[in-house]
């Protein structure tokens, strides 16, 4: 039996035997199930692939996340180091700038130390210089005191007699009487009416109240007198002068007794005789005026007081009394005033003496301060440092530095 087949593409129509057919049937059956086969192999692979595929995606998403926790934790790791490192830089540098410091405050110590050191070497020569020059001006300065004062010793031993002691107080004053005393009356006592007169009269007003007055006897004579007069010889004929001319005070000037310590001594207070009487040496014309006049000024007010009272005829009974016993109080300020320079000048007439003494110790002193200039020139630091030995320590350390 023959079989005919149709071709598909062209239509022609094909006979073939049985076992042709059969062939050909085979041929086709075996084609189509390799084709079903090859289908079903590549669907199967697909479906591999897609499952391998999703395997390996979800692996990979795996792997991401075990890869990012991973990066999480090397970034926080490496930020700790970082952070490590930073507090070790910080740490290396503050303690570096710590040393450094420690470094430079020892190197300023060191340098101030030094400058320290020069500083009071070369005040030390600066003051010894000053020194030296201080004390060949005080040497110069006693040597002019001794000088002056031997003259005035000479001159005392030779008594500047009549018109020589008076000139001398008239010139003292006169050299001061601008500046100290600009608005007294200073000058001879010429009224010999009632049969004496003193040598001076001292008197100072103040708006027409007289407030102070001094009547001044100057006495001395020649060593070569053959009668020598005490300085009381002269104290009732000077008190009377004193009531005669209206003067409040009495100061007998005298060279007499030049051996007397009474009289030596300074400012000496004679109304335990006569009201009101002071007995000094020339050297104290000056202060005595200055003494008094100072006083009577604190009463100045009191007498302006009174001389009004008395323009107006006013009784004045108690006032005086006050006055009175102002003035009693005034005498005792007086005393105490005199026992005051009784004490500060109680060593006048051994001013030789002791400004010799000065002289002498003066020069030993110099002596002295060349033999320190010589210890001076001898300092250095390893002497400076001998107790010191953090200080020594330090120059050593700086010594090793320069080196």
């Amino acid at each position: 039996m023959d079989n005919e087949i149709k071709c598909p593409s062209c239509g022609q129509v094909f006979k073939v035997d049985e076992s042709g057919y059969a062939s050909i049937l085979k041929q086709v059956r075996d084609h189509e199930f390799e084709k079903e086969l090859k289908s079903r192999e590549e669907k199967d692979l697909e479906m591999e692939l897609m499952k391998q595929d999703k395997l390996h995606q979800e692996d990979l998403s795996k792997k991401e996340g075990q890869i990012s926790d991973l990066q999480r934790k090397i970034e926080h790791l490496q930020a700790e180091i970082d952070k490590a490192q930073t507090e070790k830089e910080l740490a290396v540098t503050k303690a570096t700038s710590e040393k450094e410091k420690e470094l430079s405050d020892k190197n300023n110590e060191i340098v101030k130390l030094k400058s320290d050191i020069n500083l009071q070497k070369k005040e030390g020569e600066l003051e010894k210089s000053n020194l030296i020059e201080k004390h060949k001006g005080e040497l110069k300065l006693r040597d002019e005191e001794i000088e002056r004062l031997k003259d005035f010793k000479a001159r005392q031993s030779t008594k500047m007699v009549g018109e020589s002691l008076e000139q001398h107080c008239m010139n003292q004053f006169n050299q001061i009487r601008m500046a100290a005393f600009p608005n007294a009356e200073f000058g001879k006592d010429n009224d010999a009416s009632s049969g004496s007169k003193g040598d001076f009269i001292y008197r100072e007003s103040s708006d027409g109240v007289e407030f102070i007055s001094i009547m001044f006897e100057m006495k001395n004579e020649m060593d070569t007198t053959a009668t020598k007069h005490k300085n009381e010889d002269f104290f009732k004929e000077l008190d009377k002068d004193r009531r005669e001319k209206k003067c409040e005070y009495a100061v007998l000037v005298s060279l007499l007794e030049a051996d007397n310590e009474l009289y030596n001594n300074g400012i000496v207070d004679v109304s335990y005789q006569y009201e009101k009487m002071f007995v000094v040496r020339p050297q104290f014309f000056i202060p005595i005026i200055s003494l008094l006049r100072n006083a009577a000024l604190n009463s100045l007010v009191y007498r302006k007081q009174l001389a009004e009272i008395q323009n107006q005829q006013l009784d004045i009974f108690h006032f005086e009394e006050n006055l009175e016993q102002f003035k009693q109080d005034f005498s005792v300020s007086v005393t105490r005033a005199e026992n005051n320079y009784n004490d500060a000048i109680k060593n006048i007439d051994k001013a030789i003496n002791d400004l010799t003494t000065v002289k002498t110790k003066l020069e030993q002193s110099m002596k002295g301060l060349n033999t320190a200039n010589g210890k001076l020139e001898k300092v250095n630091i390893k002497k400076l440092t001998k107790n010191a030995p953090s200080v020594k320590t330090m120059f050593d350390e700086m010594g090793e530095k320069d080196n």
